[in-house]
């Protein structure tokens, strides 16, 4: 009688992550296609390389900044009317956004379309939430692994896809970007169930919308502060990067969409063969504590190489082998998810995201000033690769906190 009981519910669980994971995919299907093309687009609206690269990071933080102010809002508000409505908001929402900046006719109207994204951006925090409403405890990094193979695998083929339409089009992509959201909508409605049952939801308060209050409350749980700052400092690392890197590579290596989309390809293709096949074996072997460390490392050093590399081919070589940095972000998740209420993951998924989103707004801001600075110099100056030594920076710090933490909460670096 046990057996007939559990099977079921392990069957729905599987189902249900199944349905979230092509949303996942679906959307950052969209996200990827523009990618390669976005930072390019932006030169054709002003004269210097500076200026582009000041301006798509402008662009960029509006969209870290209405991110920021409506990301927790959103988790907040899927705590209280249920995950499924606030994903079909964020879809649609995302489809305005590509449309808005496929007509734009001038840098006002790309400022409308990366506000209209920025509001509507909550599929990853929500999706995280899904995922973990659907998992037993135990198997909570395991879901999130697969939610991030699932976010690689759109990366994979979006860029890729971005890359090839860019070099037809460099509005193209954002056309078809609009097409995929509109599609993932019409999915979401006809397919995708709700994973959170009414006894579980919370009561919405003003209190828990204020981004700014998301975070104080982060500040306020003592028993994951330290890895809370560990995660800040990762995820700013991250958004330097992403910020930075096509017009890095298209100064430095004179590449162009599809050279990136490439690159991106292959960062898709890391992500999902550490996060889908060999995340669970990973923590088994080295255990969340020892692997989320290795992961903070091995990105580290790769940040470094980076910005010494001295030909396009070599930052393929280094994507590939930073396999481990991948698995970092789970692991962390896996472990500040654990030590918190199941009616709370919503919240706190949407609290982590908002850090992401504050990340959004400062470190396209400092990256691309940091990069304008340094683009009138010879492709071959290694102080091109100014932004990267500063990740390298922030990596180092993440693996000091995350060390301090683990030994004063007493968490084994051994499995």
């Amino acid at each position: 009688m046990t057996t007939f009981v559990q099977q079921p519910l392990s069957m729905q669980r599987t189902a249900n992550l199944k349905f979230i994971l092509i949303c996942v995919f679906i959307d950052m299907l969209g996200i990827g296609l523009i990618v390669p093309v976005l930072p390019v687009l932006v030169r054709d609206f002003v004269q210097t390389r500076d200026q582009q690269a000041m301006w798509f990071g402008v662009l960029s933080a509006t969209f870290g900044l209405m991110q920021f102010i409506f990301m927790p809002m959103l988790g907040a508000i899927s705590d209280r009317v249920g995950r499924r409505p606030v994903l079909l908001y964020s879809m649609a929402g995302m489809c305005l956004n590509f449309l808005a900046t496929a007509w734009a006719p001038n840098l006002a109207c790309l400022f409308i379309g990366r506000v209209i994204g920025g509001m509507s951006s909550a599929s990853m925090s929500v999706a995280s939430a899904y995922a973990s409403d659907i998992s037993t405890h135990e198997n909570r990094s395991k879901s999130f692994g697969k939610v991030g193979a699932a976010f690689g695998l759109g990366f994979i083929c979006g860029p890729m896809l971005g890359g090839l339409l860019g070099d037809v089009s460099l509005r193209l992509p954002f056309y078809v970007a609009a097409g995929l959201s509109a599609l993932n909508f019409v999915y979401g409605y006809l397919v995708v169930p709700e994973s959170l049952p009414a006894e579980r939801r919370a009561p919405f308060a003003l209190s828990r919308i204020n981004p700014f209050a998301a975070l104080l409350r982060l500040a306020r749980r003592t028993d994951i502060r330290g890895l809370v700052i560990v995660f800040t400092l990762m995820t700013f690392a991250q958004m330097m990067l992403q910020t930075t890197w096509v017009l890095y590579t298209t100064f430095r290596f004179d590449w162009t969409p599809r050279d990136n989309g490439i690159a991106l390809f292959c960062v898709g293709v890391a992500a999902v063969v550490v996060q889908a096949g060999l995340l669970a074996r990973l923590i088994r072997r080295f255990g969340e504590v020892r692997l989320s460390l290795l992961g903070l490392l091995s990105g580290g050093i790769t940040y470094t190489l980076y910005g010494l590399a001295t030909h396009g081919w070599m930052m393929y070589v280094f994507i590939l082998c930073n396999l481990l940095a991948f698995a970092a972000g789970p692991a962390l998740q896996g472990i500040v998810s654990k030590a918190t209420p199941a009616q709370e993951q919503g919240e706190l998924m949407g609290s982590m995201q908002s850090i992401s989103s504050l990340g959004v707004i400062l470190m396209p801001l400092a990256g691309t000033s940091l990069l304008g600075a340094v683009s009138h110099l010879p492709p071959n100056d290694w102080r091109i690769g100014s932004t990267f030594f500063v990740c390298a920076a922030m990596q180092a710090l993440a693996i000091a906190f995350a060390l301090r933490y683990f030994r004063q909460h007493h968490m084994s670096l051994q499995k």
